[in-house]
């Protein structure tokens, strides 16, 4: 099972990363990328099963990215979860149109993310 990270702010990378890393345990492989291009060509090639998803970033933003996977490339077994800046002004609607399967805001818990990563890759934590 692999997870993608997309998100063009490094540090924002790492702490998705860093939260998610105790999955590698579980033999789930951690992809990062850095624009919505970069996202493509991974997911074209990976297929991961999540994708962590950034809205605003240069060349091509998160909607698009999100309605290529899901509407042009066929690919709606990918769980997309669109992350989006507190206070900015998220379109829900778009997010819905793009078939983005979940948002959440930043600054996220990183225990929300990890349990949002389990449930969706149907892992338990230790000690369920």
């Amino acid at each position: 099972m692999k997870i993608l990270i997309v998100d063009d702010e490094p540090h924002l990378r790492t702490l998705i990363q860093q939260a998610l890393e105790e999955l590698e345990e579980d033999g789930v492989e951690l992809l990062t990328a850095t624009n919505g291009e970069e996202a493509l060509v991974t997911i074209r090639a990976e297929e991961p099963s999540l994708v962590f998803l950034d809205v605003m970033m240069p060349r091509l933003n998160g909607f698009d990215v999100c309605n290529t996977v899901k509407n042009q490339l066929g690919l709606g077994h990918i769980h997309i979860v669109l992350l989006t800046a507190k206070g900015q002004e998220f379109d829900r609607q778009r997010g819905q149109e793009v078939g983005a399967d979940l948002y959440m805001t930043k600054p996220f818990d990183p225990d929300a993310l990890l349990a949002k990563a389990r449930s969706v890759l149907g892992l338990t934590a230790m000690g369920d």
